[in-house]
């Protein structure tokens, strides 16, 4: 049973640290998906078995998975249940790349891989919060679009969390890589954008000419835990497609 405030305790509004119950619920579901107690696909226990094992009200444990639902971690499929979300193309697709062609119809990116090495990268331990003595597995590959490469990326990621990274074949979707193989799941980045100047080797890569715009999307990606486990920078042509971010 989780440690968490009765429900028939108020508590007022204002008090330093207070959080609502089913935001503790959603925190210790979340925490047990970390820790590899339910894995990417499979089915969670029913709202009254865990409100039974929480020790918490069946409303409190639906508004939690409620939240884990808008923010992709688990999902529900009518009359079947409750399950930990996947990373499988339509989610990495609407969740994590954002170009679009300007003709509007979303299409799932492929990827052709350049290198895949092993080295120390200060800049990427950097951004990961880790030793600038760890070695960083870096991935370089191309993705396109209908055939036609638009992304330059650079991948990097911590060699010890991800042993063997280097020895797998690096498919489409990394994040369902990460996930199945190595227990780490990705659910949100921050992403910086900003207009850069294409190199020499980005515009023979992406059918540029050195010095176009490109636009670069600095991305950092966290795991459940809130660790930093990736580190992406992606250049990216712009001439035909566009990149779409939903505000709400």
């Amino acid at each position: 049973m989780i440690q968490v405030q009765p429900e028939n305790e108020r508590v007022a509004t204002n008090m330093i640290g207070f959080r609502p119950l089913y935001r503790q619920v959603r925190d210790t579901l979340v925490r047990r998906i970390a820790d590899g107690v339910w894995r990417p696909g499979q089915l969670l226990p029913s709202e009254p078995e865990l409100a039974t094992d929480l020790g918490v009200s069946q409303g409190t444990v639906r508004k939690a998975l409620d939240e884990m639902t808008a923010e992709n971690l688990v999902t529900r499929r009518q009359g079947r249940g409750t399950f930990v979300a996947k990373h499988d193309d339509a989610r990495m697709l609407f969740q994590f790349f954002k170009l679009v062609p300007d003709r509007g119809e979303r299409e799932v990116p492929e990827s052709k891989v350049l290198r895949v090495s092993t080295e120390i990268e200060p800049a990427a331990a950097k951004q990961l919060h880790i030793s600038v003595a760890e070695p960083i597995v870096v991935i370089e590959r191309l993705r396109l679009l209908a055939g036609t490469v638009h992304v330059a990326e650079r991948i990097c990621v911590q060699a010890a969390l991800f042993p063997g990274l280097e020895t797998h074949e690096a498919p489409n979707n990394l994040y369902d890589l990460y996930s199945r193989s190595f227990g780490v799941t990705v659910c949100r980045a921050s992403e910086r954008l900003k207009a850069v100047a294409a190199t020499a080797n980005e515009a023979e890569h992406l059918g540029a000419s050195p010095g176009d715009p490109l636009l670069e999307v600095d991305r950092v990606a966290f795991s459940l835990d809130g660790r930093r486990v990736e580190w992406r920078v992606s250049r990216c042509r712009t001439d035909s497609v566009h990149y779409a971010s939903d505000v709400r």
